[in-house]
């Protein structure tokens, strides 16, 4: 087994680190500015170290993480989660954010009249089908 490289490009640890199903989704959000390296912008071949800090956007909310390894591979979840440290101050904006989505009204509330019933079709259908027209004779 190799030992990890002392640096790799930013959007190849983006997709091994698991903050992106695609190398292509890491490529489009650092070209977006939504990911910064150190507080700079970059460019997806840049070069990521251990000590290095992200901050990225994600749904809605900010979240700075601090690299603490590199890997060459995509593994699971549990060891990708390993690559990395969430700052206090992200886990605060993640709980910031996490209350807000709960406190907002449920989308399908205002929805006043949704998928019309077998009835309300068939009257649909009659209402068309007897409609007068001057173009029908």
């Amino acid at each position: 087994m190799s030992a990890a490289p002392e640096a790799m490009r930013l959007d190849k640890w983006l997709w091994a680190a698991r903050f992106f199903k695609t190398r292509q989704l890491a490529v489009e959000a650092v070209d977006r500015h939504r990911v910064e390296l150190n507080g700079q912008p970059c460019k997806p071949g840049r070069d990521i170290r251990p000590g290095d800090r992200l901050r990225m956007a994600q749904g809605g909310w900010w979240r700075e993480v601090e690299v603490l390894g590199l890997s060459l591979h995509r593994g699971p979840a549990p060891i990708a989660q390993q690559l990395y440290r969430d700052t206090p101050g992200s886990l605060a904006a993640a709980a910031a954010a996490a209350e807000r989505r709960r406190l907002q009204p449920e989308p399908a509330a205002s929805i006043e009249q949704g998928r019309p019933t077998k009835r309300d079709r068939r009257e649909l259908q009659a209402w068309d089908r007897w409609s007068a027209s001057l173009n029908d004779e």
